[in-house]
């Protein structure tokens, strides 16, 4: 079990500015004015004019301004790595936040999660989507009313009512002021003269002020005179100035700096970057040694080559949540890949990187049984878009199938524990297409169906779970591979239990833990299988019998430092705390679980142990808090899925507390309080839940009458002949 929570709308996902943004004062006001006329602008030019930087800046300033107008925040959504067309909806998804657990078409979800919502979504390097991208923004403006799309691409997307804002490049004197700013940021001793001016001038016009190319030249500057960079320019790189016939001076110009710097670079920098032009997105040095080290490239080289490249500006440097990265300009990277293609070794190299990221999934798999899991979410997290190159590397070879079944399929933990499960299954469906396959590899392609019913079971989509699971079964017996067979029943229980056929989630779960003891398998997978027969036994209302499975599972994690499965084994041993009616027991086990589930962003966790603590409050005498809670937990079943959202076991704590604290606040004061509660971002909900009864509204809760005392108010009612349905 496990998702990526949908967090408020306010604010957006806007980064910081890293650099100082110098100049553009009339186009940025021009780009506003057009904001607030068209619902649809789009910034064109060429590469490296800075379309991207504009629209950030247009982007900042309207996130600043009327709070009316984008109410739900402005919302980024980089679109450079996305290779694959089906990714796109996934891609802005994403980038809003947005998780959806069911099987309904993404397209669908984002127009009804942007329907009744006031924001600005920025599209960043369209231009290779153009096509999908255009009719994907046309569906959402039609169906969403409060929506308005800034676009920065090469092109405009061709829509009806779409202003296009061709951005030139900067007027001499803020061409100049850039360079002057890059060059000083590079190098604080460096200054404008009289006697170096001149030259300054002349480089910002051979360079037709394009500002990529302004910072390339910047970052010469610390090492070379203006003069030594303008010579440079205008002896070597005639040739390239010429480009194609009819090609605008401009392109032209950009390919003359690019190339320039390409030339200014030692033999070993060069070749450095065409092999890094592999990399999508962020990288790490690691990665780097691996992927592009050989005889003619020593690794204990790489670091300095790679400084040298930063310091070039060809590398960015960036802080994450992984550490370090580095990341190269994509239009930079473009130029790096067509050397790469014509030194004949662009196969390799992408093998290499294959190669890089599935021995790093298989290595992330085997750490996220450990205290490091978080580091583990927020390192994969941070590959994503290396990670997607090296499944299509895979899935683009028929021969290598196998490879791209066993890479989608190692990566259960982070489909199922981080909130990927529609990427997931993408991958997972396209991983086990029909291919003809050699029988030493039905090891992956078992792996693969496991986790593929999985996901499915987690998507609320019973068929595909249990046909996928079903052909893993059988394909265990053929292959005699006792630990796939062990998954496959796993994962059926798993599905009966959602299902709410709990005496067959009982004997399913209980199979699947005595195949996995008997295969000595031990690792989070198998602590979930005894918690989640943990929580059949607690709805069938044993609950010694679930104390003993989820305290124990309570003591291995604590061991391994596992936390992932730890938070749904306090569930359950919460689940029993409150039908014991020891709430302040129920209350402490369950902010603990809101808090790690908060951290793995995983929604089924935290709805569910919302909705018990929303139980629990009531049961401590604040109906009214109770009330906000649950009116803040409501809208997150949205994403969850069919199965769990009509599950009377699952749901009965939802429906008591509703029906208890209704009966204390009355239905219109209910209501109120429901509406404060969906009005609360995730952080704040999420600091809420976590905060005790007397830490709420200065030390003294909210008072509307207790809920009972011991059973009356406290017991969620578990029997399947008691359990309320929905």
């Amino acid at each position: 079990m496990g998702q990526r929570p949908l967090r408020s709308t306010a604010g957006g996902n806007l980064p910081s500015e890293l650099g100082r943004f110098v100049g553009r004062g009339g186009e940025l006001a021009e780009l506003g004015r057009l904001l607030e006329s068209s619902r649809l602008v789009t910034v064109t030019g060429v590469g490296g004019v800075g379309k991207s930087r504009l629209a950030l800046a247009a982007a900042r300033a309207a996130a600043g301004g009327s709070q009316e107008r984008y109410c739900d925040g402005v919302w980024l959504a980089e679109l450079a790595t996305v290779r694959d067309p089906a990714l796109l909806e996934l891609a802005l998804a994403e980038a809003l936040e947005l998780t959806d657990h069911t099987t309904r078409p993404l397209r669908t979800v984002l127009a009804e999660h942007l329907a009744g919502r006031r924001l600005l979504l920025v599209l960043d390097g369209f231009e290779h989507l153009v096509d999908e991208c255009a009719v994907l923004v046309r569906d959402l403006l039609r169906r969403c009313p409060g929506l308005r799309v800034l676009a920065a691409g090469r092109r405009p997307l061709a829509l009806d009512g779409e202003l296009a804002f061709p951005l030139a490049p900067p007027a001499a004197e803020e061409a100049l002021a850039l360079l002057v700013a890059r060059a000083s940021a590079a190098d604080p001793a460096f200054a404008v003269t009289p006697e170096n001016r001149p030259a300054l001038v002349d480089l910002c016009a051979r360079l037709d002020g394009i500002p990529l190319a302004l910072e390339l030249a910047a970052g010469r500057l610390r090492t070379l005179s203006p003069a030594q960079v303008l010579a440079r320019l205008e002896d070597r790189f005639a040739l390239l100035t010429g480009g194609a016939r009819g090609g605008l001076a401009r392109h032209r110009a950009l390919r003359t700096a690019i190339g320039w710097s390409h030339e200014l670079c030692t033999p070993a920098e060069r070749l450095l970057w065409a092999r890094l032009s592999v990399f999508a997105g962020q990288f790490d040095l690691d990665a780097v040694e691996y992927v592009c080290a050989g005889p003619d490239l020593p690794v204990e080289e790489l670091l300095d080559l790679v400084g040298e490249l930063q310091a070039q500006s060809l590398l960015v440097r960036e802080e994450t949540p992984a550490g370090v990265r580095f990341r190269m300009l994509e239009t930079v990277r473009v130029y790096g890949a067509g050397w790469l293609e014509s030194l004949g070794d662009a196969g390799r190299l992408r093998r290499r990187h294959r190669d890089w990221y599935v021995g790093l999934a298989t290595w992330c798999e085997l750490d996220w049984f450990s205290p490091r899991q978080q580091e583990v979410a927020a390192l994969v997290e941070a590959e994503l878009a290396n990670i997607r190159l090296a499944l299509e590397c895979c899935l683009d070879e028929p021969d290598e199938a196998h490879l791209g079944q066993y890479l989608a399929g190692t990566l259960w933990f982070y489909w199922a524990g981080c909130g990927r499960l529609t990427e997931g299954r993408h991958w997972l469906d396209r991983a086990l297409e029909p291919v003809d396959q050699a029988v030493e590899y039905e090891g992956s392609r078992l792996k693969a169906l496991w986790v593929l019913g999985y996901v499915a079971a987690l998507q609320g989509d019973a068929t595909a779970a249990m046909s996928a699971l079903y052909e893993c079964r059988d394909g265990a017996a053929r292959s005699g591979n006792p630990v796939a067979a062990a998954y496959a029943v796993h994962r059926m229980g798993c599905l009966a239990l959602v299902s709410d056929d709990m005496a067959r989630a009982r004997e399913l779960l209980g199979a699947a833990l005595e195949q996995y003891r008997s295969a000595g398998e031990l690792n989070s997978n198998v602590l979930m299988c005894q918690v989640e027969l943990g929580m059949a036994l607690a709805f069938l209302g044993d609950l010694p019998g679930a104390l003993a499975l989820c305290g124990e599972v309570r003591e291995i994690c604590e061991e391994r430092g596992e936390r992932w499965t730890k938070a749904y084994a306090l569930y359950v041993l919460a689940y029993a705390a409150l039908e014991a009616g020891r709430t302040r027991e129920a209350r402490q086990l369950l902010t603990e679980c809101v808090a790690i589930n908060h951290v793995f962003h995983d929604l089924v966790g935290l709805v569910l142990a919302l909705e018990l603590l929303a139980l629990v409050t009531v049961a401590e005498g604040d109906a009214a808090e109770a009330a906000v809670l649950q009116g803040a937990a409501e809208p997150m079943w949205g994403g969850v899925g069919l199965q769990l959202f009509g599950s009377g076991y699952f749901n009965a704590p939802r429906l008591m507390c509703r029906e208890q604290a209704g009966e204390l606040l009355g239905a219109e004061r209910y209501a109120a309080y429901e509406a404060e509660g969906r009005e609360l971002s995730r952080e704040a909900l999420v600091g809420r839940a976590l905060s005790g009864p007397q830490e709420r509204a200065g030390g003294v809760p909210r008072q509307a009458g207790r809920a009972g005392g011991g059973a009356r108010g406290s017991r969620v009612t578990t029997g399947a002949a008691e359990r309320p349905q929905p």
